[in-house]
Order: C-alpha cells, then sequence, then structure tokens
C-alpha cells in the first residue's frame, strides 16, 4: 500500500501576498509538494527574493512585484505568472489590507473605503476572470492537442462531467461571517468573498473548476502582533478561541494547499472555517 500524497509536481499555482505570512507558508507548502510557484509581493523586496530562493529559484519559484488595487492589476499579475511558467492550475487568492486603527462608521473617510474595497475585492475580480480564461484556454489546448483516438465525445453517461480545468481558493476572514466593528470596509470585502465564493462555484463547478474559501480567525502574524502580544488584549483574544490559542500560518497553508489537490475534487462552494472553534458557521 502506497502512501497518502498531496502531490501537486507539474502543475503552477499563483499566490497572491506570497512574501510573508499566510502566503509565504502557502508558497512553501505548495513547494514542498512539487508545484511550480509564482506569487506577488508590493514592498517586501528582500523577504520575497529570499523566499523565491529558498524554494528552487526562477525554474520552480518566482516572486513577481504588483500593486493589487485594480481588476487590471489582477489581470497583470497573472499573465506574468504565465508568462513564467506557461501555465496556472491554482490560484490562491490571499492578500489584502486591513487598516489597523479604529475607523467608526460615521466619521471613516471615503478614501479609506474605497481603498479597502479596490485592494481586497476589485483586484480579485481581475485575478479570478484572467486565471478562468487561463485555465480554459490550456484545457481546450490539450484537448485539442490529444491524438484522435483519445479526442472522441465521451459516452452519454459521463459527458456531462467536465474534466478538472482548475483550483480557485480565496481566502476570506471570520470578520466576514460576523462583521468587525470599527472595521466595516475590511468585513465588508470578506463578507464579499465567501458571497463570491458560492457564485463562482454555481457557475463554474459544472465546466470543471474547484472554487473555495479558507476562513481564518487570529494567526500569528506580522499583521496581528500588536494585537496578540499586547497585554491585555492578547489574554481577551485567546479566551474568545475554544482551542485557546491563535493559530499558525502553516495551520491555514495546509488545507489551502488540500483545496488545490485532487482529494479535493467533490468539494466546491465551501467555506472552510480555520479558526479554532471561534467562529461556527455552516
Amino acid at each position: 500500500m502506497s502512501g497518502f500524497s498531496l502531490d501537486l509536481t507539474g502543475r503552477v499555482a499563483l499566490v497572491t501576498g506570497g512574501s510573508r505570512g499566510i502566503g509565504a507558508a502557502t508558497v512553501r507548502l505548495l513547494r514542498l509538494s512539487g508545484a511550480r510557484v509564482a506569487f506577488s509581493f508590493r514592498a517586501a523586496a528582500e523577504q520575497a527574493a529570499a523566499l523565491a530562493a529558498e524554494c528552487g529559484g526562477p525554474d520552480h519559484c518566482v516572486a513577481i512585484r504588483q500593486e493589487l488595487a485594480s481588476a487590471a492589476d489582477g489581470e497583470a499579475l497573472v499573465q506574468s505568472a504565465v508568462h513564467a511558467f506557461g501555465r496556472l492550475d491554482s490560484l490562491i487568492v490571499n492578500h489584502g489590507v486591513w487598516p489597523p486603527h479604529d475607523a467608526p462608521i460615521g466619521v471613516m473617510s471615503d478614501a479609506q473605503w474605497q481603498s479597502t474595497l479596490a485592494i481586497n475585492l476589485h483586484s480579485v475580480f481581475g485575478l479570478v476572470r484572467a486565471a478562468v480564461a487561463q485555465m480554459d484556454a490550456q484545457t481546450n489546448a490539450q484537448a485539442a492537442a490529444l491524438p484522435a483516438a483519445q479526442n472522441t465525445t465521451p459516452d452519454p453517461a459521463s459527458s456531462n462531467i467536465a474534466p478538472l480545468r482548475g483550483h480557485i481558493v480565496l481566502i476570506s476572514s471570520t470578520a466576514g461571517q460576523r462583521g468587525e466593528a470599527f472595521h466595516a470596509d475590511y468585513a465588508t470585502t470578506k463578507g464579499a468573498l465567501i458571497s463570491l465564493t458560492k457564485s463562482l462555484s454555481s457557475e463554474l463547478a459544472p465546466r470543471g473548476f474547484r472554487v473555495n474559501c479558507v476562513a481564518p480567525g487570529w494567526v500569528a502574524t506580522e499583521m496581528s502582533a500588536a494585537a496578540l502580544t499586547d497585554p491585555v488584549r492578547g489574554p481577551r483574544i485567546a479566551s474568545a478561541i475554544p482551542v485557546g490559542r491563535a493559530g499558525s500560518v502553516e495551520e491555514i497553508a495546509a488545507p489551502i494547499v488540500f483545496l488545490c489537490t485532487p482529494h479535493a475534487a467533490f468539494i466546491s462552494g465551501e467555506i472552510l472555517n480555520v479558526n479554532g472553534g471561534a467562529v461556527l458557521v455552516g
């Protein structure tokens, strides 16, 4: 009996916001699974270069500097990833902004609202649109290249089952499920990603795509360090998590990678809560 494997050899993945935190952990696990990986970064150039080198260098892992604040930005990133590796099999949308200061809705600026939506939502539209188009094109090209004996009409019993074209994993948050006071902009975008996951699954699953969502709770990252280490706020956060602690980046990355493997081929439109039991949403 052979061992259980999450082998992604021959596959190409694109991870947005991949230079640190959950994104970097996801890049590492994808490489350990055999995938070639492109990942985006905005400002952390040294961290991005070090991660790409650690994961095998340009033949196996590339870092792409790309702002993600519009649909056009998202499309440009997909094009860069395909240029690097020739195809795309998995898109992991991990980037996002969480303005750290409290902003009551009565005084939240137009600029903050528009910026958060542009980064966390508008760019996602461009990423998904371009990724679906690329995965469609490469699957159709592969089918056309098959020998005539293999490129025949399937039997009627299976003619409605499309070949697997690719995986899309959107990263939401518990804030998108229960809201977050003083961060309505962020919570709104993360809630929208949950709705987008379900809409895309309904549309794309019959065509061979698997679209799912991972919704983390508190995770120990650079972004959350100030809150988690605060002597007052930190224990209060931990006490609201049934397992008693924040998650690690690897504990979020592992479910993400699993959703990009053939073992997840019967999972579509799922919102996978990875939050230590803090928010229980069906």
